[in-house]
């Protein structure tokens, strides 16, 4: 079922788990930009060659967000983008569907890649993968984005537990980010377990998200978050596990 957001960009709601793909007060476009790619490329900011996971590809608007904001910026990165989605119908039903204004100089790329599942040229690689992300996860490495955009944990425990996590981890470069639109403490902790030190964001003012790395340091408007010390307080919190 098509739905319009806030700002005009179409989103879809999903039968299976019962939650839009996007949160129709911020938008789809929006959305992405503010809690994946904007706060991922200023975190790489000196970097020129970026290998981004898209977990998971959904409609696309991460990574056609990520692509379409390095063009509008003229910002000097070549990218290699990997992005699993199980759903093969929906990947399918893509090609009919209507994306927004703002990405008409790249629909060549989209119409390309939703047709082969892959698209390459000088500075830009995607790969589209059909299947399991646990299983795709396994086959990467030396990651340097991580856009965790699954569907929430309360209905796709599967791809926010620890293992899971831990497999990211261990695909990804020591200077890895990962971006995250969830706050909870859950999911928090599973982080952490799996390795990750975790931070708070606040780009709008309005609403607190999540970020990752691997080594404690300081990050600029990003706010530690010690789990250590949250787990001594709060005895009944646990971590996600398979």
């Amino acid at each position: 079922m098509i739905v319009k957001t806030i700002d005009n960009s179409n989103t879809l709601y999903s039968t299976k788990y019962n939650q839009h793909f996007h949160d129709l007060k911020t938008g789809a476009i929006k959305e992405s930009l503010i809690k994946h790619v904007i706060p991922a490329l200023n975190f790489h900011k000196e970097k020129k060659h970026l290998k981004i996971l898209d977990i998971c590809f959904g409609l696309g608007y991460n990574t056609f967000s990520t692509i379409n904001y390095i063009l509008e910026n003229n910002l000097n990165k070549k990218l290699e983008i990997f992005s699993p989605e199980l759903d093969e119908n929906l990947i399918e039903s893509l090609k009919e569907f209507e994306y927004p204004k703002e990405f008409e100089k790249i629909s060549y790329i989209i119409k390309k890649l939703l047709e082969r599942k892959k698209y390459q040229d000088e500075n830009l690689e995607i790969e589209l993968f059909l299947g399991d992300a646990r299983d795709y996860i396994k086959t990467l490495d030396n990651i340097d984005i991580v856009y965790q955009d699954a569907f929430s944990s309360e209905v796709n425990n599967e791809l926010w537990t620890v293992e899971y996590f831990a497999d990211i981890f261990k695909a990804s470069n020591n200077d890895v980010i990962v971006t995250t639109y969830s706050i909870s403490s859950t999911v928090r902790l599973s982080l952490y377990k799996a390795g990750f030190e975790i931070y708070e964001i606040n780009p709008t003012g309005k609403r607190k998200q999540t970020i990752a790395i691997k080594n404690k340091k300081e990050v600029k408007e990003a706010k530690y978050i010690d789990m250590q010390l949250k787990q001594t307080r709060n005895k009944e919190l646990k971590a996600l596990y398979d």
